[in-house]
């Protein structure tokens, strides 16, 4: 076939599919990953530092995860889980957030997925409708590909260095009014840095007004997606992973 036929059979297959799927563009890290996997492959030294799963030579699991899992194996533990999560891992995450991060939750409340995109794509759609804004600092990670998925409008914050990358209060300040979805995600992926607990509470402060605000009006609330899936990687003296329950205990958060 030319060039021509290939073109023509590549138009012929993309109008066959929906607007959403022909609108989708691939993951920006796992482009540049094949990218360094290729350089690799042809013999260059490169410190990966894209895609963050661990080297088990250089990370092992842990030998007590990897006996309970050949022990569940063995039981015949290989049958689908219950949708929101095994029961009694539910019971430990609600038992560990409470002692380390003073958080006392329902097990009711605990949802376990395969990794954290399936909880942020279904925060996404959860409180979304089309066209509704969500508002998220750039650089950040995969919130452009959810706000497409859900046909929300972007609202993309750059953020600057003496602002340790994140989001300042007066940056959100002229969006607030608007806003339906509020993402921060601290330690935050790609910088590794972690939001400031002043700025953290001043934030969570202006979404208790602005929610007070829409309540009186009997408009739709403000919602805060904090995802803090790294919270347990932290370095340096002095560094404190902060929750918005922590710095803001207002419930109408």
């Amino acid at each position: 076939m030319d060039l021509d036929g290939k073109l023509g059979e590549t138009a012929r297959v993309d109008a066959s599919l929906s607007d959403l799927a022909r609108g989708v563009i691939g993951s920006e890290i796992l482009r540049i990953a094949a990218e360094i996997r290729a350089m690799k492959a042809k013999g260059a030294e490169i410190c990966n530092l894209t895609v963050g799963d661990f080297d088990p030579a250089q990370f092992p699991a842990p030998a007590a995860l990897l006996d309970g899992m050949r022990a569940a194996l063995a039981a015949g533990q290989t049958n689908y889980p219950p949708s929101d999560g095994v029961i009694g891992l539910r019971e430990a995450v609600a038992r560990y957030y409470s002692k380390h991060l003073g958080l006392s939750y329902p097990v009711e409340s605990v949802l376990i997925t395969g990794g954290a995109r399936p909880l942020l794509y279904g925060s996404y759609r959860t409180v979304l409708d089309p066209g509704d804004a969500a508002v998220y600092p750039v650089p950040s990670w995969n919130n452009n590909h959810y706000a497409y998925l859900c046909g929300a409008r972007a609202v993309e914050i750059p953020v600057r260095a003496d602002a340790n990358f994140f989001p300042t209060p007066d940056d959100l300040r002229p969006h607030i009014a608007m806003a339906r979805l509020i993402l921060i995600n601290s330690p935050l992926n790609p910088t590794g840095t972690v939001i400031d607990p002043d700025v953290l509470r001043k934030i969570c402060e202006m979404i208790v007004e602005e929610n007070r605000r829409r309540e009186r009006a009997g408009g739709k609330a403000a919602w805060l997606c904090y995802d803090q899936v790294y919270w347990q990687l932290l370095f340096g003296a002095g560094t404190h992973h902060a929750t918005p329950p922590e710095v803001c205990p207002d419930r109408t958060a």
